[in-house]
């Protein structure tokens, strides 16, 4: 798994203390906030949701013996999205324009018809185009409140302290040597200085 192999490959968190009958608790929590609003053929918009790190197309947590493991908690975060290629985009709405310009005699498209061609092709592309698919794993010990996301980036980090706080109803709190780099600079040459392999012990 991993979420709990590398040190530079993860962003460490602290939680709060579980609730008592947790158990029960936050099996109905990951059933709600599951990854099941798959998009449509024409939307764009992004789609976030808890899955079984065994396989993506698994959003049932009923059975806990599938994601908590004594005091561990694990359990992945699917993020969906259609991108279309800009520049194939951009290609194929300057040849429809040109092809519009000439039928019609004119010189140049207008505004409204340009947006109309663009809606257009932006709907026939996306019918033909499957979501990007990124799974980041996550592990939780409950006894310790220390929590690990297997993703570096800021921005999908952010999706899953939010996802998380709507599930959970806690705040994460950032606890990881990483975070600490840039307004730290003892703390950074200190992390150059012993190396990879110590994050990677810490992180564990």
């Amino acid at each position: 798994m991993g979420v709990l192999k590398g040190g530079l490959s993860v962003r460490r968190y602290r939680a709060s203390e579980p609730p008592e009958g947790f158990r029960d608790l936050y099996t109905a929590a990951l059933e709600d906030n599951a990854f099941r609003d798959a998009l449509t053929e024409v939307n764009k918009e992004q789609r976030v949701g808890w899955v079984q790190v065994h396989n993506l197309l698994d959003n049932s947590f009923l059975d806990t013996n599938r994601w908590l493991y004594n005091q561990y908690a694990v359990f992945g975060m699917r993020i969906d999205k259609k991108v279309l290629p800009g520049k194939l985009f951009g290609a194929h709405l300057e040849k429809r324009c040109q092809a519009w310009a000439k039928e019609n005699n004119r010189e140049r498209v207008p505004s409204k018809v340009k947006a109309e061609l663009k809606d257009a092709l932006e709907m026939e592309m996306l019918l033909k185009t499957l979501p990007s698919v990124a799974v980041h794993e996550v592990a939780w010990n409950l006894n310790e409140g220390w929590v690990i996301f297997h993703n570096q980036s800021e921005v999908p980090n952010d999706t899953f302290r939010k996802l998380f706080h709507r599930t959970f109803g806690m705040a994460l709190i950032p606890h990881d040597p990483l975070d600490f780099v840039a307004s730290e600079p003892e703390l950074a040459n200190a992390l150059v200085s012993s190396g990879a392999s110590d994050l990677r012990m810490e992180s564990r």
